[in-house]
């Protein structure tokens, strides 16, 4: 890393550190010394889990993000979000059904959405989630889950809701239940699953397995992808 290279002003829980402006947030809390060694997805844990709130020295406006894929500002005030206590209800998927008034059961609180669009302006993935939580209100669960199908559950959606939707956990439903009774059937990844269980690629794998991370990134990036 070259010495001249610009700095970047910013704050990790208050205390002010000189990172290279060309950092993530991520990268730049582990160059001040910060050790994350799991939780994040990239980090041995799962995607999401880097949700971050931040807010930039003389303005009023608070941002959400994802700590892997932002760049550092100068005068930047972060503070992590890594868990926030959404309300996942408890159901059996062996005995629901997709009608119309499942959500209701579930999750009446989606019918208190008050159309503010806080939820679609705090999405780190740049979601429509009012608009799939609207798809959830009329039952159409397909359509929700096409609309929430990017979502890594990082919850800033729901930190920022005034009537205490728990937006993930309500698309989760809709995609669980649009899998299991709305989605057609896609007959070759049953046998390519099959194939896999009984061993036809663990010699492939292995292979792969012992390659370095940068020529594994290499193969992934450039894989054929079914249509």
């Amino acid at each position: 890393m070259e010495h001249n290279e610009e700095r970047a002003r910013v704050y990790f829980n208050g205390r002010r550190y000189n990172v290279p402006s060309s950092m993530t947030i991520l990268k730049a809390m582990e160059y001040a010394g910060y050790t994350i060694t799991k939780g994040c997805g990239c980090r041995h844990g799962f995607c999401g889990a880097c949700a971050t709130i931040y807010r930039i020295q003389g303005e009023s406006e608070i941002h959400t993000c994802l700590a892997c894929q932002t760049i550092v500002k100068d005068g930047m005030y972060v503070a992590s979000l890594p868990f926030y206590p959404t309300d996942k209800r408890p159901y059996d998927m062996e005995k629901l059904k997709p009608t119309e008034h499942i959500m209701m059961e579930l999750y009446p609180e989606i019918y208190s959405c008050i159309g503010c669009n806080a939820c679609t302006k705090a999405c780190t993935q740049n979601l429509n989630v009012m608009q799939y939580i609207a798809y959830a209100q009329r039952g159409d669960f397909e359509k929700c889950a096409e609309e929430s199908f990017d979502c890594v559950a990082c919850k800033c959606c729901s930190a920022k809701c005034p009537a205490g939707i728990s937006h993930p956990m309500v698309s989760l439903l809709a995609r669980r239940l649009t899998g299991k009774y709305i989605a057609k059937e896609s007959k070759h990844l049953t046998e390519r699953v099959e194939e896999i269980n009984h061993g036809k690629f663990d010699e492939l794998i292995e292979q792969i397995m012992q390659k370095p991370i940068e020529e594994m990134q290499e193969l992934y990036n450039n894989r054929d992808i079914e249509e």
